[in-house]
């Protein structure tokens, strides 16, 4: 099995061996292994959507970076039916889109949501 070696800052660090221990990994390449394994399937069923798609997009980031968040919303309006902005735990932000187009649109804004590295965290649930 190849090797990968990864870098990781002091804070993710910790959010891992948390995880490793509330859930019961025995180690943090397992604990990794599996994220990777949920990204790749997340990224999987996003790829097979096909044809006109209704769905929802949660973001989460930073206060400071609304105006990068705005862009990415302008740039993607025609898709957005619905958008709800609330502040919460004091600097943090979470945006909700209802959105409704073709799904490769729908992956394009989620895209861009989810390469951006001001955002936090991206989520997008298909109806």
């Amino acid at each position: 099995m190849p090797i990968v070696s990864i870098s990781l800052n002091d804070d993710i660090l910790k959010e891992v061996d948390k995880l490793q221990e509330s859930m019961g990994f025995t180690g943090r390449s397992e604990i990794i292994r599996a994220g990777i394994r949920t990204f790749v399937q997340e990224e999987k069923q996003k790829s097979e959507l096909k044809g006109r798609q209704n769905a929802i997009l949660i973001v989460i980031h930073a206060d400071e970076h609304d105006d990068q968040a705005a862009r990415i919303r302008h740039d993607h309006e025609d898709l957005i039916k619905t958008h709800l902005h609330n502040k919460i735990d004091g600097d943090s932000c979470m945006e909700m889109f209802i959105l409704d187009g073709d799904s490769k649109k729908i992956q394009a804004v989620t895209n861009a949501f989810v390469t951006d590295k001001k955002m936090d965290t991206v989520k997008l649930v298909t109806l």
